[in-house]
């Protein structure tokens, strides 16, 4: 029987190679969105190129219980179980602390760590039932070491790793383990606007002397996903090309 995997925020970037990645290896995967469809639609059919197992579709907003519960309500009556969730799902509100907005805070936050910790709270109960679960959560080199203009960001995936940690010692002796992949500067959509220069001086503080790609965390990702991974709970991952050191 193959396992079933839930990727949030799925439809690009990063979170859509993740999916990929579990396409190949003949996963049931999940993909959930908050608005694109036609970027959801297209992931959709590039993991079923890939060899996946079967696909699903959710649009949903993973800081709302209700949705989260509906999603994992349906997954767990369509495949029976959910053995990997992977919390990717994120958004950005970048500015100064001094100008930072309330509402740009809280929107951050409950996107990236409410988000995370719902979907972990909701599977908690089939991935018990079924003794075996991977959680995985998506941080950043910023949660651990921060950044100037990302208070908020920074917040969100600093708690990530709290809740890695603390679920990782609930949860391991059910033979679930949970925990955190932080990259750093990847190459998405939101790095191909930067100037050559730009690049160039990006590029030149990473001591690998490169930007990362989606691949190389969708690995890390799959490596800790494997049913080889088990005696590994509460750790982070750095995928970042030396900057956290």
């Amino acid at each position: 029987m193959a396992r079933t995997v839930v990727v949030t925020g799925a439809s690009r970037g990063i979170g859509r190679e993740i999916a990929l990645s579990f396409s190949e290896n003949k996963y049931n995967v999940v993909i959930t969105y908050a608005g694109n469809d036609a970027a959801a639609a297209e992931a959709e059919q590039l993991c079923r190129e890939k060899g996946a197992e079967d696909v699903v579709l959710f649009k949903g907003d993973v800081s709302d219980e209700k949705s989260c519960e509906e999603l994992v309500q349906k997954v767990v009556e369509k495949y029976g179980r959910i053995d990997v969730l992977v919390n990717n799902a994120g958004i950005t509100r970048d500015g100064l602390l001094m100008r930072m907005s309330p509402e740009d805070f809280d929107s951050v936050v409950s996107t990236n760590l409410k988000g995370a910790f719902l979907m972990s709270k909701l599977v908690t109960k089939p991935m018990m039932k079924q003794r075996y679960g991977r959680i995985i959560n998506i941080s950043s080199v910023v949660g651990v070491h921060g950044n100037a203009g990302q208070a908020n960001y920074s917040a969100s995936k600093a708690g990530l790793i709290g809740l890695t940690k603390s679920s990782a010692k609930e949860l391991a002796s059910r033979n679930i383990t949970v925990n955190a992949v932080a990259p750093g500067m990847i190459e998405t959509d939101m790095t191909n606007v930067l100037s050559d220069a730009q690049k160039d001086n990006i590029n030149n503080s990473i001591p690998a002397k490169r930007m990362g790609e989606p691949g190389d965390v969708a690995n890390a990702v799959l490596f800790l996903a494997d049913e080889k991974s088990s005696y590994i709970t509460g750790q982070v991952l750095g995928v970042d090309g030396g900057m956290g050191m």
